[in-house]
């Protein structure tokens, strides 16, 4: 069973890599079989290739960053974090920047579902 420290750091890890575009990094993060909201586009992708393509159609048009702000779990295990985002045109433009929550569940060390909102 995973700490809080051990999911927090695992997580801070994730945001992490996102940030500098590391993007095996991330995945290797992820559950194989990883649900992850499409925040950009709707919907949701599944698995690895599906956040992999997702993320790389993204950083293609827009350049996001994501910094973790609080973290905080739910009775049901599952762990909520305030996140700021930040996202520019590939210009540098800012396009929008806003406060947020990501909700996560983890699964064997690994992040298995990511939704966004409370």
């Amino acid at each position: 069973m995973s700490t809080p420290v051990d999911v927090e750091t695992l997580l801070r890890r994730c945001y992490a890599a996102f940030n500098v575009r590391d993007l095996e990094g991330a995945l290797a993060l992820m559950h194989p079989d990883v649900t992850w909201a499409n925040g950009w586009e709707g919907g949701w992708v599944t698995g690895r290739d599906g956040v992999r393509d997702y993320w790389q159609r993204q950083w293609a048009a827009i350049d996001p960053h994501v910094d973790s702000l609080a973290f905080s779990w739910g009775a049901d295990g599952r762990v909520t974090i305030t996140v700021q985002q930040i996202v520019r045109d590939l210009s540098g433009s800012v396009l929008s920047a806003q406060t947020v929550q990501h909700v996560y569940q983890i699964e064997g060390r690994l992040v298995r579902r990511m939704e966004i909102g409370g």
